[in-house]
């Protein structure tokens, strides 16, 4: 899957999202990336390029002040390459696939932190299973 086709299907599962949520997601910048960069690698403590899927870069709204204006928006990246890999190796369609990192770093966005974003994950794994 080329750059721009990522891009646009990330893009599509973003608008379909429920509305409450595409509210609070008007100033969040979908960013798709080959890989995380060197430094984004080693500020994560990555050890591998493909060990990184996505990563949110901005203040979690429950941070924010009541009057928040004149902000760069919020970027989500969305590393490419990582999630292509994991797609082949997860038997999993790809659009699952960029929706689970999507939503993973949209949860972040919210203020959650890895762990808490893990467990919601499990248990929806969890749910979807019975």
């Amino acid at each position: 899957m080329d750059a721009q086709l990522f891009q646009s299907t990330a893009e599509r599962l973003l608008d379909e999202l429920p509305l409450r949520f595409r509210k609070v997601l008007e100033n969040v910048v979908i960013v798709i990336e080959d890989f995380a960069s060197e430094e984004v690698l080693v500020s994560m403590r990555a050890t591998s390029p493909y060990e990184l899927l996505g990563l949110y870069e901005g203040w979690p709204i429950t941070e924010r002040e009541a009057v928040d204006s004149g902000n760069l928006p919020d970027m989500i990246h969305l590393y490419r390459k990582p999630i292509l890999a994991m797609w082949q190796a997860s038997g999993e369609s790809i659009e699952s696939c960029i929706q689970d990192v999507l939503i993973h770093e949209i949860g972040h966005h919210f203020g959650f932190s890895d762990a808490q974003m893990d467990a919601i994950e499990v248990e929806y794994d969890r749910e979807a299973l019975t």
